[in-house]
């Protein structure tokens, strides 16, 4: 099994991004996709989840509003649009399958390798 976060990089507060979660070896279809990130010195934290259909999505408080999570089953992709960007937003993204439903990160079957986000004030 492999996922993969890309598109992070560099960008101003206020700006937008949008990652991409590849996923290869498991019936993806089947599996809830949560996003995560884990800052410099801090815990890895949820961000957001979308369940295996796509038809039910929940993001955290700190994102709420800002950062939208999408899926397309057919490519094996899931995504996270973010908006509105904040310097408090920097930090490694990272993208996990699992069949639950859970928001918790000790939960999750299967992670991927994470892409760096950094927003500047």
């Amino acid at each position: 099994v492999q996922l993969q976060a890309s598109g992070g990089g560099l960008v101003q507060a206020g700006g937008s991004l949008r990652l991409s979660c590849a996923a290869s070896g498991l019936a993806f279809s089947r599996y809830n996709v949560g996003w995560f990130r884990q800052a410099p010195g801090k815990e890895r934290e949820f961000v957001g989840v979308i369940s295996w259909s796509g038809g039910m999505s929940y993001s955290a408080d700190a994102v709420k509003g800002r950062f939208t999570i999408s899926r397309d089953n057919a490519k094996n992709m899931a995504y996270l649009q973010m908006n509105s960007l904040k310097p408090e937003d920097t930090a490694v993204y990272l993208c996990a399958a699992d069949l639950e439903w859970t928001f918790r990160v000790d939960s999750y079957d299967y992670w991927g390798r994470g892409t760096l986000v950094t927003v500047s004030s």
